[in-house]
């Protein structure tokens, strides 16, 4: 004979797991938020440490960089690395006109404000020699000659 007990007692039983397994599934989200939160708490500060590589340069003069004269107008400088050797490129109206090497001098005290320094080579012809960034203090210095000719 079998007494009422026994269905009670599987109900219960049922009743326990399913509330087992509802807390198993909290906790397994919880765990995935914390972990979602965590990731982004990371990698927030390294997206502020990030700097920026790229300023606007008003170039009054046409100037001579590399193998390309640069004519009066507004470039946006940009550069590839951290430093010192980098890769800059001079953009105008979207378009890449010169890419060059370059010396990027970070935490410059000497740059205390925004220059473009040219040297005369000939009665009508100027090289750009170094960009001052007095904001950042960072300059790009050229060296048209790297092999001293």
């Amino acid at each position: 004979m079998s007494s009422g007990y026994e269905g009670l007692t599987t109900k219960l039983e049922r009743g326990i797991g399913f509330a087992i397994l509802k807390g198993e599934i909290v906790k397994t989200k919880y765990l995935q938020y914390l972990a979602v939160l965590s990731t982004l708490a990371l990698l927030f500060p390294v997206g502020a440490l990030a700097r920026n590589n790229a300023h606007s340069v008003q170039i009054v003069d046409v100037v001579q960089i590399g193998t390309t004269q640069l004519k009066p107008g507004d470039y946006k400088v940009e550069w590839q690395g951290t430093g010192p050797a980098v890769q800059v490129s001079f953009r105008q109206n979207g378009r890449t006109v010169a890419t060059l090497p370059a010396t990027l001098k970070a935490n410059d005290d000497q740059v205390t404000q925004d220059a473009i320094m040219t040297e005369a080579t000939s009665a009508d012809r100027s090289e750009l020699k170094e960009i001052d960034f007095g904001r950042q203090k960072e300059a790009l210095v050229f060296d048209q000659n790297p092999d001293g000719r």
